[in-house]
């Protein structure tokens, strides 16, 4: 009975104001110790298979360098295979990297990406419980704008309504007139769209929102730019499949979660076209098959030889290269660098040998951000390729590889 008695009085010394704790419910002793507040990776926007220690030994500095390049409006486009890894690690929730913790900024950036990426509803999903809307802008637009792509506009005007800060830039002068016009007040709307439109004239949002004022008239053809003009778009009327839609427009018109890449396989017998299909169906790669392929591209005549090369070092990157035979062929290969500073490249290298996943898919990311229409180079996949594999992210080396192997040629 006293110790019944004495756990009991322990558990009354803690206050219902006191932090969370986690309890010990072993017989004769109660532990307490604080949980760790939530952060800004902690929340999940759907299930991804990545394991909860996703950003261990991650770099703040990587990540708050690399969020916004996936977050910017109208930034260079990623390749379906980065685009996925991307969606894949910024969907999962797991603990942030130390140091970043419930970083407005940070999540803000991580909701903006998935929604340019194209998962809004990964991006709704984590916004729906994110502290302080009202008071980070950032944060605020995100929520929106998921809102508005997922048909949701009540909410998304609510968000609007509730922001402290901000509310005179000119994404929520829009939204505003938006809302004040589907809200029943149309002098409200039309004087918040003049000043809008004073501040920073938009040639498409004035020809849709004109006609939403006016009642009537032809507002020419849909927008899709983003989830203020597909609202507009929508609320009109107007036929969005006419429309040249960004990804996140284009997710928000199909349903479930965003698809994984698809490959069209090319016909043929090659042992290039092989290892591609090996990769594609998830199979092992033979030695053999790596072997044959190093020494065919060694052996290469002039005119084919830097494809040759450069299929031959992505599959050895993803394969290995047993034996000194194969390395010194590997060795061998001529293909020149890319364009990733050296640094990034020992970090990504260092990074997979460490088995951390989630720094080296921002590494991998970055060189991918910063590549350009002309994509990455083979020595850049290639490194990326073995780094992702290293660090556990198998599905995603695999289509890398594929991807890099085809467009060769």
């Amino acid at each position: 009975m006293w110790r019944i008695l004495a756990v009991t009085a322990a558990l009354t010394l803690v206050s219902p104001a006191s932090p969370a704790f986690a309890q010990d419910t072993s017989v004769g002793a109660v532990a307490v110790a604080p949980l760790a507040a939530p952060d800004a990776f902690s929340t999940g926007g759907r299930q991804t298979g990545l394991a909860q220690d996703l950003w261990r030994g991650a770099s703040v500095d990587t990540l708050n360098t690399v969020l916004p390049k996936l977050a910017a409006p109208g930034g260079r486009p990623l390749s379906p295979a980065a685009a996925a890894l991307a969606r894949r690690v910024l969907a999962t929730g797991a603990p942030g990297p130390t140091g970043l913790g419930a970083d407005p900024a940070a999540l803000a950036a991580r909701a903006g990406a998935l929604i340019a990426l194209g998962d809004v509803r990964a991006a709704a999903a984590i916004l729906a419980r994110a502290p302080g809307l009202d008071r980070s802008a950032e944060l605020s637009r995100a929520a929106a704008e998921s809102a508005l792509l997922s048909g949701e506009d009540a909410r998304a005007c609510a968000v609007a309504d509730g922001l402290t800060i901000g509310r005179e830039d000119i994404y929520w002068l829009r939204l505003r007139a938006y809302c004040q016009a589907i809200g029943g007040h149309p002098d409200q709307a039309q004087l918040t769209f003049d000043i809008a439109q004073a501040q920073a004239r938009d040639a498409v949002f004035g020809r849709l929102m004109s006609v939403k004022l006016a009642g009537g008239g032809d507002p020419g053809a849909p927008s899709l730019r983003n989830g203020l003009d597909y609202a507009l778009s929508r609320s009109l009327g107007l036929d969005l499949s006419a429309a040249k839609p960004a990804p996140a427009a284009a997710a928000a018109l199909t349903p479930g979660d965003p698809a994984e890449p698809a490959w069209t396989l090319p016909p043929g017998d090659t042992d290039r076209l092989a290892a591609v299909r090996a990769l594609a169906a998830g199979q092992p790669i033979a030695p053999e098959l790596v072997g044959r392929l190093l020494e065919a591209a060694v052996k290469a005549e002039a005119a084919v030889r830097p494809g040759a090369q450069a299929a031959a070092l992505i599959v050895a990157a993803y394969a290995g290269t047993p034996g000194p035979e194969l390395r010194g062929r590997l060795a061998a290969l001529g293909v020149p660098e890319g364009r990733t500073p050296a640094g990034r490249s020992l970090a990504l290298a260092a990074a997979g040998q460490d088995r951390l996943a989630g720094e080296s898919a921002m590494l991998a990311l970055w060189s991918c951000a910063d590549a350009g229409p002309a994509g990455l180079a083979p020595a850049e996949r290639a490194r990326i390729v073995q780094a992702l594999r290293l660090a556990g992210l198998d599905a995603d080396a695999r289509n890398f590889a594929v991807e890099g192997l085809l467009a060769l040629p």
